[in-house]
């Protein structure tokens, strides 16, 4: 067993885009800070990999937009210092019967925040963006969407984490930590029997924060984990610059019988990347890597009816597999696990399938919670823990997101 005498200031556990976010952010305030990874880095076993995410200001609940819009441009500053870009901005499209109350409740929200916002016809959305929608549908569109291409990312803030002094090991997987009242500090241990001690961790493991918590706390997140699949449907012949960034074409999102979303042709040329947000639930040690059959079909309806002879409905070209952390609520966990840890370690997970556009902001609230103890301009209490004692559904809406 190595035991590292050393203390960082602040080990992070977890490397995916949160962990990685987070790293970039304690190394660039000076503090001494380990990355830790439990698979190689960049892998595409968990939520962080793939070729693009959807970036959107759209929100039912009033407080996620602003975080969205200082996230924007907290990405540009991080490409500013990378320099490369990995934010591609479009605008974004929400659709929908002009009835639904989800619908309705994003206008509010953007109006709140004074995110300007346009709502079209049937018409007017079908000449201006090619979907095809029946009469009492509605698009809101806004200028604040967009395209992050997720892999590249990752790497741009564990190069930037470097950069910054920060160290990085992969394939170390973390399975105790506990408080060591003599040393006041904590003790990360790993499988292979490797010690590190720092002042503060972040746990920021994605998938596997139910399974980690519950065995270094006995704390049970109401986190539950989901394999999705990703589609990438062919544009026919001829029309393919229709769907690009470079034509003007946006990130979508439809609410229907099922919720479908998508992005502009951008990482595959001449394919679409649409797909049901959503999937099975799973365990991410043991997971099926299959679709669910029910998803496939509701993406080939949907695509046949919004786009008819423009997008080859027959059969996805391409598949990807991915997680989400879902929470009963769809809002994330960002929080202190306090006991024996008191302030010592912070917890973040149930990203619910919209977390990571927001990677830099979480990863500049968690540096506030580690190294400040209180998080600037974010109010937190939307994201605590304790939200669900006596309430096992949180702070949850009678329609979903």
């Amino acid at each position: 067993m190595e035991n590292c005498t050393e203390i960082f200031d602040v080990i992070v556990v977890g490397a995916g885009v949160m962990g990685s976010s987070t790293a970039y952010q304690t190394a660039k305030r000076g503090k001494k800070t380990l990355l830790l990874e439990q698979f190689d880095f960049l892998h595409h076993r968990g939520s962080s990999h793939g070729e693009s995410r959807t970036i959107r200001a759209t929100y039912t609940k009033d407080f996620y937009p602003k975080m969205v819009l200082e996230s924007a441009k907290l990405w540009e500053e991080a490409e500013e210092e990378a320099g490369y870009k990995v934010y591609f901005k479009t605008s974004q499209i929400d659709l929908g019967s002009s009835y639904d109350k989800s619908l309705q409740a994003k206008i509010s929200s953007c109006q709140k925040n004074r995110v300007p916002v346009q709502v079209l016809n049937h018409n007017q959305v079908s000449e201006e963006f090619k979907f095809q929608l029946t009469e009492d549908w509605i698009g809101v569109v806004i200028e604040h969407g967009g395209v992050i291409r997720p892999t590249k990312a990752v790497s741009m803030f564990q190069m930037l984490a470097m950069k910054n002094g920060a160290s990085l090991r992969d394939n170390m997987e973390v399975v105790d930590i506990k408080k060591d009242p003599s040393k006041d500090a904590i003790l990360v241990s790993t499988r292979n029997g490797q010690m590190f001690w720092a002042k503060k961790c972040v746990v920021t493991v994605g998938a596997w924060m139910k399974k980690l918590v519950k065995e270094v706390a006995g704390l049970t997140l109401p986190i539950q984990p989901q394999e999705i699949t990703v589609y990438y449907w062919k544009i026919e012949q001829g029309h393919e610059a229709e769907f690009t960034i470079e034509s003007g074409f946006p990130t979508f999102s439809s609410y229907g019988e099922a919720h479908i979303f998508g992005t502009p042709s951008l990482e595959f040329p001449g394919l679409l990347k649409i797909l049901v947000d959503g999937g099975h639930p799973c365990d991410p040690d043991k997971r099926t890597w299959s679709a669910s059959p029910d998803t496939l079909s509701a993406t080939k309806e949907w695509i046949q009816s919004k786009f008819g002879g423009l997008v080859d409905s027959s059969e996805p070209v391409l598949t990807q597999s991915c997680m989400y952390s879902m929470t009963p609520d769809k809002d994330y966990v960002i929080d202190y696990l306090d006991g024996e840890f008191g302030k010592d370690v912070v917890v973040a997970g149930g990203f619910s399938g919209h977390g990571f556009k927001m990677a830099p902001i979480i990863g500049r609230i968690l540096a506030d919670l580690a190294i400040d103890m209180q998080a600037k301009d974010v109010d937190m209490k939307h994201f605590n823990i304790k939200r669900f004692e006596g309430n096992s559904e949180g702070n949850h809406e009678d329609f979903d997101d």
